[in-house]
């Protein structure tokens, strides 16, 4: 199928918020996000209010907000009015227990109901919510709420006892832990469900502004400790706005964000902006499963679905047979987040979903969606899209002085005029480090692109992982994307090596698909597809093939790690790598 043929049914797509994307763009403001919600009775902005408080107040508290499936085949269902009920017990759980407007709740769990209670009472409650990873070791978890002076925790049992108990006293302002699954706590510790169960449903939702801050997210860095990006109760604008806009969330539909809230996505947009936006939210317990997914996008007649290329890598090695049996009818938009969605599965989207998948791009640091293929666009496979209304976005060269912006095609730094509302506002204790971001005007993120003549934003690379070639610079993200068109690859990660002639060399890893086996014919071949595609100058002069990439818990190949490894320097943080390689 040629992608002629798909951009023929962009008519079908007309159920899309932005009927003409250009023409918003030159109309839209943030305040028109602000009309979008309602404030606080008394005057100010709080989260969690917008999320679920205000529907029960416009009489839809019978809506399903969250419906939960467990790994053992169990379900749960919570309407806006249950939801609002259970975060107000929470809030006043962690008020009755000494707790304060701007004290910090860390979650650790898996997706429980429980996480998103205590997400949203914490909010409520005008604490400020941090989530993590469950699957961190002790390590990560204590540098993260050194980083962010944690004051109480929300977590298992197990957890506690595996990965807190051992250092919870080198951390003096870790004041209290919250269990889930107990009744019986260990000492020091609190069982949650006895404690919910005594608390009142009636709580007023704490007078939180627009600027104090509601959350705090980690990302990684090359080097170095954690950094915490600061947001505020403000982002609800973006989240709100971004949602309808980027992924058409509108009440009552049935959406399914896969990412855990561990990560900024699944808070962002797995809870904060579905619920904003008055969706009924699908929210799945077990990891990754084949035919799990499948059958659930069937039964639940999923409508909008939110899922990381590395997902959609995975159902692509199975084949589109393992879908045949599945009926996807009710599917009307997809959209990919974590890292650059390869051109080829934008087509397997629509050839096996009915829908192409859209990509969007944004970071941790900005909170929301900043640049998306909108459902009323003519997409380009492989293209992160166009900036979304409010958002101002170019490609620079920051070589130069002052920077200016790239002419199309030229590959430069991707940057972002600040004030948009889900913007952080600092890096927890590093304003220096926070302050290098931003540069004449621009915040700069670090990210490598091009922009087409179309207006349309390509990713190359990171700034650091952007290879120089006997004067060639390759972006990874090329040669990735055509390893992966090959039929027996999988996954690929492209990193550069130094050489005294070019300078550097293109070396790739790759994992295969089932029924193919590495072999140094299969090697020659690989690397002769690279060849006709990229060129000699811009394919792999060598592929190394690997059970496993090493990636991090949201799905990012970890260039700089596989680097690092061949090149016998410091890896630097790992605290998010989930696979390694083999």
């Amino acid at each position: 199928m040629t992608w002629d043929t798909i951009a023929k049914t962009r008519a079908e797509r007309g159920f899309a918020a932005l009927s003409d994307p250009d023409e918003a763009r030159q109309a839209f403001h943030w305040d028109q996000a602000a009309e979008m919600l309602d404030g606080l009775p008394g005057g100010g902005l709080n989260i969690a209010y917008e999320a679920l408080d205000r529907h029960v107040l416009h009489g839809d508290g019978d809506r399903l907000a969250l419906r939960w499936f467990g790994k053992d085949g169990s379900s749960l269902d919570y309407s806006y009015a249950d939801l609002t009920r259970a975060t107000a017990r929470f809030a006043n759980v962690l008020r009755d227990h000494g707790l304060e407007r701007g004290d910090r709740l860390y979650s650790l769990m898996g997706r429980k109901p429980e996480l998103y209670i205590a997400a949203l009472g914490t909010l409520k409650a005008g604490l400020v919510f941090s989530p993590l990873f469950s699957a961190f070791g002790p390590e990560p978890i204590r540098t993260r709420m050194e980083i962010g002076e944690a004051n109480a925790v929300v977590t298992t049992e197990s957890i506690y006892r595996r990965k807190i108990a051992q250092w919870r006293d080198a951390i003096p302002s870790l004041k209290l832990v919250f269990l889930t699954d107990t009744d019986n706590a260990p000492e020091g510790c609190i069982a949650l469900g006895p404690a919910l169960a005594a608390a009142s449903e009636d709580f007023e939702v704490a007078p939180t502004a627009p600027e104090d801050m509601a959350l705090i997210h980690f990302t990684s860095g090359t080097t170095g400790r954690p950094k915490g990006a600061v947001h505020v109760h403000q982002a609800v604008y973006a989240h709100a706005a971004t949602g309808r806009f980027a992924l058409n969330l509108r009440p009552g539909a049935i959406y399914w964000c896969t990412a855990d809230p561990g990560w900024v996505t699944g808070t962002s947009y797995g809870i904060i902006s579905p619920l904003v936006n008055g969706v009924t939210l699908l929210v799945d317990e077990a990891e990754f499963d084949l035919d799990r997914w499948y059958g659930l996008l069937q039964r639940e007649k999923v409508e909008i679905w939110y899922t990381a290329p590395t997902a959609i890598r995975m159902m692509m090695r199975a084949g589109k047979d393992a879908a045949k049996p599945y009926d996807f009818s009710q599917l009307r938009f997809l959209a990919s987040v974590g890292e650059p969605l390869n051109p080829e599965a934008v087509v397997w989207g629509k050839q096996v979903f009915g829908h192409p998948f859209h990509d969007n791009w944004w970071q941790t640091e900005t909170g929301g969606i900043m640049i998306a293929n909108l459902a009323a666009m003519d997409i380009k496979p492989g293209s992160m899209g166009k900036p979304l209304p409010g958002i101002i976005a170019a490609v620079l060269d920051t070589d130069a002085t002052p920077i200016r912006e790239c002419r199309p095609g030229q590959v430069g730094e991707l940057a972002l005029r600040p004030g948009w509302p889900s913007m952080m506002r600092t890096y927890l204790h590093e304003q220096a480090r926070y302050n290098k971001t931003f540069r004449d005007g621009w915040y700069l993120s670090g990210d490598l692109a091009m922009q087409d003549a179309d207006g349309y934003f390509w990713f190359v690379g990171r700034a650091d992982d952007l290879i120089k070639s006997s004067g060639h610079l390759i972006g990874p993200f090329e040669v990735e994307s055509a390893l992966i068109e090959h039929p027996a690859v999988a996954e690929a990660g492209v990193i550069g090596l130094p050489d005294e002639t070019a300078g550097e060399v293109v070396k790739a890893y790759v994992s295969l698909n089932p029924g193919y086996e590495p072999s140094e014919e299969l090697e020659r071949d690989i690397r002769g597809h690279a060849r006709k595609k990229l060129g000699p100058a811009v394919a792999p002069r060598e592929v190394v093939f690997r059970n496993t990439l090493p990636k991090t818990r949201s799905g990012k190949i970890m260039r700089r790690l596989l680097k690092a490894r061949e090149l016998g320097l410091p890896e630097g943080d790992i605290s998010t790598l989930e696979t390694d390689e083999s």
